[in-house]
């Protein structure tokens, strides 16, 4: 039976959207969780190891560009539309995921950029998931690292437009 190339198109679109939508939600969920509850009460759940915190970062992974917040939240802006751009066409399933969780991550992290203290555009991003001398993250954060990850593996391996990792349709 022969797959209706425009009906994948549709539900790879459909699987970026619902992937980028779930972690943008997950994601502002656990921000809010992150600044009500844990700013006051950290849950430490392997000692010093593994704790729960509220905290702010101004730049980018790692802290890095503190004084670039501006520029990082136009760029996030900028890479979140881009990721947009690509997922209109036929992709590979791991390609639709990984936009999936790109758009979802990059746009997690603009909206704190745009949205929070100290102001639009400059605005503070809220990480919460502390693990030992690693960097604070958030689920954001997780879900670009993760983007990232499954880019890389599926364009090892060759997929594109539409292919699955194994070269049949989709």
């Amino acid at each position: 039976m022969a797959v209706d190339g425009r009906g994948r198109v549709q539900r790879r679109r459909g699987l970026v959207a619902g992937i980028a939508v779930a972690v943008i939600a997950a994601d502002l969920a656990t921000k809010v969780w992150a600044t009500q509850v844990l700013a006051a009460h950290p849950v430490r759940l392997v000692g010093d190891d593994v704790v729960l915190t509220e905290g702010r970062n101004a730049g980018a992974a790692f802290e890095v560009g503190t004084s670039l917040t501006p520029l990082l939240a136009v760029l996030a802006i900028a890479a979140v539309l881009a990721m947009a751009y690509a997922a209109r066409r036929p992709q590979a399933l791991p390609v639709a995921v990984a936009l999936g969780l790109g758009i979802g991550g990059a746009a997690g992290n603009a909206g704190d950029r745009l949205f929070r203290a100290p102001g639009p555009l400059r605005g503070h991003v809220v990480d919460w998931i502390d693990i030992g001398s690693w960097p604070t993250f958030n689920l954001a954060d997780s879900a670009l690292m993760t983007a990232v990850a499954v880019a890389v593996v599926a364009s090892s391996r060759g997929a594109r437009d539409g292919r699955a990792l194994s070269g049949h349709q989709a």
